[in-house]
Order: C-alpha cells, then structure tokens, then sequence
C-alpha cells in the first residue's frame, strides 16, 4: 500500500529568548504566576528581520538536510501559517523560491494551531493520489505580531518559530508498515466567538489582535483531543497502550497533563516542550516532534500520535509509524 512516509524533521526558533522575567518588565504579570497556569517559563519572539517565511525555510532545510534529499525533489508545499508575510501570496510560494524548487505545487493552510494537522491530512491525500511524491509539510508562526502586548492573560502565551517535515510516497508491506496510518480532523465554527483575532482584510481592513476566552477553551481542548485520538486509535485497528509517544500542540501544560490522564497515558509517553518555546500555534507540533527525535526519544519504527486543537474550534490526530 501507498503511504506518506516520513523521512526527516527540522525545526527553527527566533534568535530572541523572552523569559517570564522579562516579559514582567513589560505587563503585569510574575514568572510564579504564568509557570503555575500554563507550564510556561520562556518563549521566542522574532525580530523585525525574522518572518513566517525566513522561519519556515530554516526549519525546511533542516528537514531537507535529515531528509538527505536535494530541495529541488520538493514538489509539494504545504505551509500551515495564520501569520503570513502578505495577504497574498501564499508564504508557502516564498518558501519554496526560497529552496530552489519552484514549479511544484505550494499552497498555505489556514486552521490556526491545527494547521500542521490539517496540512499533513492534505498532503497524505494528494501523496497517496498520485499528484505529488514528495512534500513538505510546514507549521511556521510569528504570532507574537498579533499579540496584544497590554493583555496579560494571552501575550504570556504565546512564542514564535516553525518545524517541518519531509514526507515521501512510499510502498510498505507488512503487518507494521511506515507512515502515515490515520488522520481525523474535525471543525466547529459555532465556537468563534473564544479565541479569534479581532481583524481581517474583509472587515476591519486590518491585522487585529488575538482574543481568547481560556477557560472555555481548556474545557474544550481536554474533551476534543481525548476523543479525537481514540477516533484515530480505531481508525488504525491498534490500542492506546500501542502509542510510543504523544506528540500534542503545545498550548498549556494543564492540557496536555488532564489530556493524557484522560487518556490513561504515561506522563513520560508525552512530548512537551511548551515551558521553552510557549504556544507556537502551528508551528507547536512539529517543533516538538523534531526536538524529540533529534534529541534520540523518538526513533525509526515508533509509533507516534500528533495531535492539536486551535481557533474555528479545529482540531485533529494522525498517526504515524516513523
């Protein structure tokens, strides 16, 4: 059977580090305060010179250098961004004029902080269909450009930087084939209303700030994700004691912890990285896969669930045989 299997990972941050310390500098907020509520003691903000673009294409050739493939072979982008550089053109075109491998298809994703799952269901199906043997599958943010930096509640959450992975059309046999086994995505746009930005070229005629309304959002997120990786689980024919490892959107460390104790997962199963890099939106989930697999936790033949929930309400699971 044709699978995407995927044959390296890269990953990228700003050169800036922000600690809880500096940002109490800037709102009113202590370090005490924001590690209690959301795991989270430093984060990355991009410079005037560091895009979604300049970000997603250091985090693409990294995954190409793993790959161990020639960037020219790329004939698939999907950029998951809801910071682009330009309204128009897709950012997904800058990157792929940026690698050298234009003429392909590129296009961006727009499903917020499960973007990276969204395009990695897009990109599976047009692998699997012929239309492309070769892809990169982008999450790549700068949110602290939409971030309300007098509202403590959400410009502590926050961070900027990308990940990518490299995914290849393959043919695997057997009773434990590689790639990508499952993927559900779901949406709900009756739940607009708790975490939005305030802005768009079709209404304000501007950019607009994030506003979220947390609580409603967590009480969501642990329900959403817990039942949209069992959904996956079954899809695949396999149990969640199977799972290697969870590789979840970074959003809040409460999550991820009541997430996987609903699940009746090991907390040393799960992949989080939010208390250095924060909510990266996109960008979380594959920022985090990268950072496990180079650091040697996660190896070739384990099995591993990515999974997110963001703004719309989206969410969405994939598993994936590395």
């Amino acid at each position: 059977m044709l699978r995407s299997v995927l044959l390296g990972t890269g990953s990228a941050l700003p050169r800036r580090a922000v600690s809880n310390a500096e940002l109490a500098e800037r709102v009113d907020t202590n370090d005490e305060w924001i590690v209690e509520r959301t795991g989270i003691s430093n984060r990355y903000v991009a410079e005037p010179d560091e895009t979604t673009s300049t970000l997603a294409t250091e985090a693409a050739q990294k995954a190409i250098e793993a790959a161990g493939i020639e960037a020219s072979s790329i004939d698939l982008i999907v950029l998951a961004t809801a910071t682009p550089d330009q309204t128009f053109p897709a950012t997904a075109t800058i990157v792929q004029n940026n690698l050298g491998c234009r003429g392909g298809i590129a296009f961006d994703v727009a499903a917020v902080c499960s973007g990276f799952l969204y395009a990695m269901g897009v990109v599976d199906s047009m692998l699997r269909s012929g239309m492309a043997k070769r892809a990169l599958v982008i999450g790549s943010e700068t949110f602290s450009r939409i971030l309300d930096w007098e509202d403590r509640t959400t410009c502590v959450l926050f961070g900027d930087g990308a990940g990518a992975v490299v995914l290849e059309a393959q043919e695997q046999e057997g009773d434990k084939p590689r790639g990508v086994l499952a993927t559900r995505l779901h949406a709900d746009g009756a739940h607009n209303e708790l975490l939005y930005v305030d802005g768009g070229p079709s209404t304000t005629g501007t950019v607009g700030k994030l506003r979220m309304r947390g609580r409603e959002v967590f009480r969501h997120a642990v329900v959403n994700l817990a039942e949209v990786l069992k959904e996956v689980i079954e899809e695949a024919g396999l149990s969640i004691s199977d799972i290697d490892w969870l590789v979840p959107h970074q959003a809040n460390a409460r999550i991820l912890d009541a997430t996987a104790k609903k699940l009746s997962l090991p907390p040393e199963k799960v992949v989080m990285t939010v208390g250095q890099h924060a909510n990266t939106s996109a960008a979380s989930v594959p920022l985090a896969l990268d950072q496990a697999v180079r650091d040697g936790r996660i190896v070739q033949g384990d099995l591993v669930m990515l999974e997110a929930m963001g703004g719309g309400f989206t969410w969405g699971a994939c598993l994936i045989r590395m």
